[in-house]
């Protein structure tokens, strides 16, 4: 089957921004990461615009975007306050 992969930030240096990709049938997204030979790391998985976990199987011409993961969260300004 084929998927659109789309990769945005960091991750674009495992391909080309946006790639069509040939896998087995009942493929998961996370053979299709491995599959590009992006390390395992918490990312961002988007199928067909919903959110998805790693082990979401694909089908015949879905698109998956990968985003690395993001930075912030918590921060201290003062004493333990945090916001």
């Amino acid at each position: 089957m084929k998927v659109t992969v789309k990769l945005f930030a960091s991750l674009r240096k495992f391909g080309p921004d946006e790639q069509v990709i040939e896998l087995p049938e009942n493929a998961t997204i996370e053979n299709a990461i491995d599959s590009l030979h992006i390390p395992k790391t918490a990312l961002l998985r988007i199928v067909n615009g919903a959110h998805r976990s790693a082990k979401q199987t694909l089908k015949n011409g879905d698109e998956l975007a990968l985003f690395p993961p993001i930075a912030g969260g918590q921060r201290r300004i003062s004493g333990s306050c945090l916001i």
